[in-house]
């Protein structure tokens, strides 16, 4: 039996499995049997921020009750072919890329170079990094930590070439909040390599040892410790836990010698939000939101053909090869186990030397 795990988008807390029948294919069109995926912080933001910024757009739900309020989070992670009414797509090949929270998923397969695009409909008008699927073979000993990691690393690498880009806007120190956060950690890993900016990172008591262990941060500040810490100016901050008060206290300690503010996710996802790049009264400059896709449609008109896949490849296989060091994989299987690791998420998540993943 097919199923879907569904969440209510104005409550995250309530969840539910819908079973379901997945439909006839038509020409053109491939079954997917999920396999598995990874549940972290970045899935939560997905839904926080799923209707500004259409993440539930992506899979409406199969049994059509998608106008009752809820919708599937967006996951990444591994699924093989199941059923095929596309040519030049076989039963049994694997891919990795974006799924929902379900048994099973229905594309419009058109296929690439190295996999495949789902060009069904609805997902037109959808930034098209998402919708592209990569061929892989049989499963490997990083592979767990490529569910991970791979789709929350890809933005630090993009943030980190935007600071390049842009001499770092002039700072001396880039600060990061919520720095125990795995997007957190690829971004001051990159950072760290480049050697030209001393890298802070905001954490809570709990994970201070946490953070210091990592090697990734010059120095390592407790929230409240914020407003006293001798770090050097001017300084930039990159903003990953999305809490209004974190913004404000490191606005208000650097003012005119905060170069930059980028609005990244959500990991304080019940805590009053930041501008968002609309109003406010902070001094310093205005919040910027990041989005993702836009950096990599940027860049992929910038640089020659290939090059971006190039450049990010050799960074994402330096930083994976590492993980297993400090992030160790807890596997868990079937409805229940999905249940309890989505509510561990939505109320705080799980160690951060822990990540999750999941097999339906």
């Amino acid at each position: 039996m097919a199923w879907d795990f569904v969440v209510a988008k104005t409550d995250l807390r309530r969840s539910e499995f819908r079973d379901v029948e997945p439909p006839p294919l038509a020409d053109g069109q491939v079954r997917l049997a999920i396999e598995s995926f990874a549940l972290t912080a970045n899935n939560i933001t997905y839904a926080v921020f799923g209707e500004m910024m259409k993440y539930w757009d992506f899979f409406p739900c199969l049994d059509g009750s998608g106008p009752d309020g809820f919708g599937r989070v967006p996951v990444w992670g591994h699924a093989r072919v199941e059923a095929s009414a596309h040519p030049d797509i076989a039963a049994g090949q694997r891919f990795y890329g974006y799924w929902p929270m379900s048994t099973h998923l229905t594309v419009q397969a058109k296929p690439g170079r190295n996999g495949f695009t789902d060009v069904s409909a609805h997902r037109q008008s959808l930034p098209p990094v998402y919708n592209q699927y990569q061929a892989v073979g049989a499963a490997n000993e990083l592979e767990a930590h490529q569910a991970l990691l791979q789709p929350l690393f890809i933005t630090g690498f993009l943030i980190d070439d935007q600071f390049d880009e842009n001499d770092f806007y002039g700072a001396a120190s880039v600060i990061l909040s919520s720095a125990s956060s795995k997007t957190a950690i690829a971004l001051a890993a990159l950072l760290k390599k480049r050697g030209e900016v001393n890298v802070v990172g905001l954490t809570s008591p709990r994970n201070k040892a946490f953070v210091e262990g990592l090697g990734f941060y010059d120095e390592v500040v407790l929230y409240d410790d914020l407003a006293a810490s001798p770090i050097e100016g001017p300084a930039a901050f990159v903003d990953f836990a999305g809490d209004a008060a974190v913004l404000g206290a490191v606005h208000n300690r650097f003012a005119d010698e905060l170069k930059a503010s980028i609005l990244v996710g959500g990991t304080h996802w019940e805590a009053p939000k930041g501008t968002m790049g609309g109003g406010g009264a902070l001094p310093g400059p205005q919040p910027a939101f990041f989005f993702a896709p836009d950096r990599v449609a940027k860049r992929q008109k910038d640089w020659a053909p290939g090059e971006f896949e190039q450049r990010y490849g050799a960074a994402w296989a330096g930083f994976v090869a590492d993980a297993p060091r400090w992030l160790k994989v807890e596997v868990g299987e079937g409805r229940e186990a999905m249940q309890a690791a989505y509510l561990a998420q939505v109320e705080g998540g799980t160690s951060p030397d822990t990540g999750v993943v999941l097999r339906p």
